[in-house]
């Protein structure tokens, strides 16, 4: 699980990335592109929502054993990681609409 959280926490954090990047350096009027990259990123934050869902609803499985116990710190960590991400996608949506 700790792989998996991992390496779908990287993939939403790169596609994030990219499609932020994509859009700037698309050719179009700054209004359409802080639109476009809102909604993405408002797409993004629900993704990120979604999976601390996920991860909280795992949490609340009673802990087995040494290895259960490690899967919760891997969890804790991850759960971490992705509020710090919805945090800095809340702060960039903050940043586009007041540009607008």
């Amino acid at each position: 699980m700790s792989k998996t959280t991992d390496n779908l926490i990287s993939f939403l954090a790169g596609a994030a990335a990219g499609a932020i990047l994509g859009i700037l350096y698309a050719p179009d009027k700054g209004t359409n592109t802080r639109e476009r990259l809102t909604y993405k990123l408002e797409k993004y934050k629900q993704k990120l929502e979604d999976l601390l869902e996920e991860i909280m609803d795992e949490e609340a499985e009673p802990v087995l054993s040494n290895a259960r116990s490690e899967g919760e710190r891997v969890i804790q960590d991850a759960r971490e990681k992705a509020e710090k991400l919805l945090g800095d996608v809340d702060e960039l949506i903050g940043q586009i609409k007041d540009k607008k």
